[in-house]
């Protein structure tokens, strides 16, 4: 047997198992404090059992695992990957370790890709879809540049007004976006005008960061968290929009400190921190994916690269400089095919002067939002920033500005 035929084998057995169980929804199918899988749910795990594949040898694993990566390179097919590290530890410790985090690869497989940032030498093109009714935003991964595919879903939002400052709550399940949940990874609060937004991440996204006062510090799901990594609201950035007293036709001005950011992340060589695991309180809400269960998760390992101390500067974003087109009688940015119909909300974000001297990398548009049709919006970034700050950026761009319009 070829080791072709091994993989197209072992395709075929993951693709069954697929359907049958690693396609659940998260959160779902499961019994209230037992946390246990219920009867007609089926344990991807007991697949394998009898299966020729479960004592292959490591060397041989390893060479098949590196071939499905390779070959497996777009969604929908990627779904493999994610399968084979469903299977069982080894086959987890394998693949977690070919799989690069997003700012190498340009990948995102992993739901803990969603927090990493993106690639260094080019951009993640994604796309958020908004339902006025039920005031909900779903973002996507664009499988085509055309936009005419569903695109891979990647995060939701649900917006809830409250009596002194709006909220979007953000989850990594579309039918599951409430605080209390499992799924819940973060959260954009705005203030009563709508002109400050900070961005809240349910982990710590560094070692000194400080988690703000809230009742989901204490209770997650209706069950004590653990104390090594609490489940709460950890500031990691801060978005203010200008005041606008005149009423110009110009485009809203935007300054985002980025908590979470080292100034330096943008000069060569810079980095950032980057999240490796969900903290060991969430992944306690994740029975039936094998992948997100893992007894060697400390707090320490959560994180790699340098850890921020209070000498450093943070990120500072801001918008780029539109240009006045006389002809069209409007402000205008060049966003390369990827935003078609004029609106406020439309913006480029930059790396600030503030952070040092202006150079080359305070040019390369970090982060691009716009409009493209009624309810569907586009939105690309690149490192240092993850798909989740992304999306809770472009998020404030949609909340009323009473004093910024």
């Amino acid at each position: 047997m070829t080791l072709k035929s091994i993989i197209r084998d072992m395709k075929g057995e993951i693709g069954s198992m697929s359907r049958k169980g690693f396609e659940v929804k998260i959160g779902h199918g499961l019994k209230s404090k037992s946390h246990q899988v219920v009867q007609d749910e089926p344990e991807p795990i007991d697949a394998f059992k009898q299966s020729c594949w479960a004592n292959m040898p490591p060397e041989l694993l390893r060479d098949v695992l590196m071939r499905i990566e390779d070959s497996e390179s777009k969604w929908p097919p990627r779904k493999y990957v994610v399968a084979c590290a469903g299977v069982c530890r080894n086959w987890r410790e394998i693949t977690k370790e070919i799989v690069l985090t997003p700012e190498v690869s340009g990948k995102l497989t992993f739901p803990i890709s969603l927090k990493q940032p993106g690639p260094r030498d080019s951009i993640i093109q994604c796309f958020i879809k908004r339902n006025r009714t039920a005031q909900t935003y779903s973002l996507y991964l664009g499988l085509t540049p055309a936009l005419t595919d569903n695109g891979k879903f990647l995060l939701a939002a649900r917006k809830a007004r409250r009596t002194t400052c709006t909220d979007y709550i953000i989850s990594i399940d579309a039918d599951d976006m409430s605080k209390g949940s499992g799924t819940y990874i973060g959260k954009l609060r705005s203030n009563f005008l709508g002109t400050k937004f900070t961005v809240y991440d349910s982990q710590p996204p560094y070692a000194v960061a400080m988690v703000s006062k809230s009742r989901s510090n204490r209770l997650v799901g209706s069950k004590q968290v653990t104390p090594r990594v609490p489940t709460g609201n950890y500031p990691i950035a801060h978005i203010s929009y200008e005041l606008n007293v005149l009423g110009s036709r110009g485009p809203r001005r935007m300054h985002c400190v980025m908590d979470g950011i080292p100034a330096s992340a943008i000069e060569p060589g810079g980095t950032a921190p980057t999240q490796t695991e969900f903290p060991l309180s969430n992944l306690e809400s994740f029975p039936t994916l094998p992948f997100f269960r893992s007894k060697s998760i400390r707090t320490e390992n959560s994180l790699s690269g340098p850890l921020l101390e209070q000498k450093d500067g943070f990120l500072v974003l801001k918008n780029k400089s539109p240009r006045w087109h006389e002809q069209l009688q409007c402000w205008c940015l060049n966003f390369r095919g990827r935003v078609t119909v004029a609106s406020v909300k439309n913006f480029q974000l930059v790396a600030s002067p503030e952070n040092g001297q202006a150079g080359q990398e305070h040019e390369k548009v970090l982060l691009q939002f716009g409009k493209v049709g009624k309810d569907l919006f586009t939105m690309d970034y690149q490192y240092p920033i993850s798909a989740f700050q992304a999306f809770a950026i472009c998020l404030s761009s949609f909340d009323t500005k009473i004093a910024c319009e």
